[in-house]
């Protein structure tokens, strides 16, 4: 498992800003999975997956990316706002050029409002596969959890494993094929298969628990193209948070967690009774998976194992199997979804926005391209993108922050559109393959600094874009507001909105065949991206750049570039 590389200071005072400084080198390191399929991976410090960061709410912490692999990488700090520096985000092209290898660049990551479970990744090219690891914040000296502190906690982070080089996988599609990409081998959970995988049950990632006690469990979904549904056998669990925000305890047999999502879970240990009890449970994580044939997934089942602690010898039991809901149960999906809640109480005020400066109908769209290599793969042997309102995002050669920084003319254009160019049956069983067709463009959406933004996601059944998408925005946090099936209807729908506690994240699954309602303020100035977090639609288009202007007061502007930041 990965190791803490920031530690906290308990004897510091509960008034004191912590400034923590690290390295995380970015290098090739051998790894054997699935009957002895050998390969080098990149790993941060050969951990894989990679290291935890562990501060307080209220810190600073500074990281000093090494790169000594053999390629370009940047890394994003998922979920973090970054108030003002953009320049420390981390998505390439985006916010910086690439860190070239046998180069560094120094990241500031501030931890202002975030309390709880968040992860960091790589963000160029397919790297997050295996370059990722934990965020756990804790709350402020002098503050606590609102629940009853755990016994304990453990992180278990749910991935997907390649015997493929990920480069070559990555390489093989974007300038051959144009086609789907290959699916995983195995699903992983700290990097482990789990029994059911070949040559796997010996390093089966364990956690063990006694009898009587609570404990906290923090899931990170960094798989690339999966969701999850994840369940811990004979048990139930307590959702009280999501995306490093608390929510109301919210008791399941399982919860579902797409990519790029993180949720905290309280855990009772209570079936131990006697020496006689089974005392080994299977933790499992199931692809959740409701979309068209055309658009596959790795079904392989991960598992952990938790083992209740005792004094009595006993030979070593199979774990017990709960069986999970089906891979495709949207109803399952959906009613879970609907309940989750955030506190909204004295401590944690709710301040969702009443009414929206900005409102945006956005389409999410599986689509074709011309291809200018007969090889291609995709529908009439044209390449696979995808897009947001019918526009596909083209990733420039320079970083669109230092272009809007400097005002370098020809990066990027500022008229993405706030509603798709077509309405149509959105979500009907007819595929309007006439308007599957995109070109590549790099646009962006300018926002006032303070004003508030309405964003309603739409699902298409265009060519196989029947797929939960996991939208991710950086810079902000979102409420999400309302979600439902079908076509988007401005005038029925809205009645049914959340605006008292809905639950306060960063990335949300659009249902298939459906929609959902984010609402946030743009309140911080600077370059932010938002983007399917499938890996696969982030590649081929599924994106768009927010542009927040500056204020008027100096805390109200974006701040100056570093000066070691990474060239083009």
């Amino acid at each position: 498992m990965s190791n803490v590389i920031c530690y906290l200071n308990p004897l510091a005072s509960s008034s004191e800003r912590h400034h923590f400084f690290f390295s995380e080198k970015i290098q090739e390191t051998t790894y054997t999975r699935l009957c002895n399929k050998t390969k080098n991976i990149l790993t941060v410090n050969g951990s894989y997956p990679g290291p935890t960061i562990s501060a307080r709410k209220g810190d600073t912490v500074y990281v000093k990316v090494i790169n000594r692999g053999n390629k370009n990488i940047t890394i994003h700090w998922h979920g973090i706002n970054q108030p003002r520096d953009p320049w420390s985000d981390g998505p390439e092209y985006i916010t910086q050029c690439p860190i070239q290898p046998r180069a560094n660049y120094t990241q500031r990551i501030q931890f202002t409002e975030e309390e709880g479970t968040l992860w960091w990744h790589a963000h160029s090219e397919y790297d997050r596969a295996t370059v990722h690891g934990a965020i756990v914040i804790y709350p402020k000296l002098g503050t606590t959890f609102p629940f009853h502190k755990p016994h304990k906690e453990f992180t278990l982070i749910l991935g997907e494993w390649w015997n493929e080089n990920i480069t070559d996988v990555y390489q093989s599609v974007i300038h051959a094929y144009g086609s789907h990409f290959k699916l995983s081998d195995a699903n992983t959970i700290n990097g482990q298969p789990g029994d059911f995988m070949p040559c796997s049950s010996n390093e089966t990632f364990k956690v063990q628990v006694e009898q009587g006690k609570m404990y906290l469990l923090r899931v990170i979904n960094a798989a690339p193209e999966n969701d999850f549904l994840f369940a811990v056998s004979g048990h139930n669990v307590t959702v009280v948070g999501t995306d490093a925000s608390y929510t109301k305890p919210y008791l399941n047999e399982f919860i579902i967690i797409t990519p790029g999502q993180t949720m905290d879970l309280l855990l009772q240990a209570n079936q131990l009774q006697n020496s006689s009890s089974p005392f080994r449970y299977y933790i499992i994580a199931h692809t959740y998976f409701d979309g068209t044939s055309k658009a596959t997934r790795d079904l392989n089942m991960t598992v952990a194992i938790l083992e209740y602690k005792t004094n009595h010898s006993a030979a070593s039991l199979r774990p017990i199997f709960t069986s999970l809901p089906k891979y495709n149960d949207t109803n399952a999906s959906d009613a879970f979804t609907r309940g989750l809640r955030s506190l909204a109480n004295s401590d944690d005020l709710a301040v969702v926005t009443q009414t929206a400066d900005v409102k945006m109908y956005i389409t999410l769209s599986a689509n074709t391209q011309m291809c200018h290599n007969i090889s291609c793969l995709g529908p009439n042997n044209t390449r696979l993108a995808t897009s947001m309102n019918n526009a596909s995002f083209q990733t420039p050669k320079i970083d669109v922050l230092d272009a809007y920084y400097n005002s370098i003319a020809g990066v990027y254009t500022t008229d993405f559109p706030d509603q798709p160019p077509n309405f149509f049956n959105f979500t009907g069983d007819t595929n309007q393959e006439n308007l599957a067709f995109v070109d590549k463009s790099t646009k962006v959406k300018v926002l006032e600094y303070n004003s508030t933004v309405e964003i309603v996601f739409q699902g298409t059944n265009l060519e196989y874009g029947d797929v939960t998408h996991p939208i991710h925005l950086h810079g902000h946090r979102f409420y999400a507001v309302g979600r439902g099936t079908g076509n988007f209807d401005n005038k029925t729908d809205p009645l049914s909105y959340n605006l008292v506690d809905p639950p306060h994240q960063n990335t949300l699954g659009v249902p298939k065949n459906g929609w959902a309602t984010i609402r946030f303020r743009a309140a911080n100035p600077g370059v932010w991206f938002m983007h399917c977090h499938l890996e696969t639609h982030t590649i081929w288009g599924m994106d768009v750049v927010f542009i927040t202007k500056n204020g008027n007061s100096a805390e109200e502007k974006i701040l100056p570039p570093p000066a070691d930041k990474p060239p083009c």
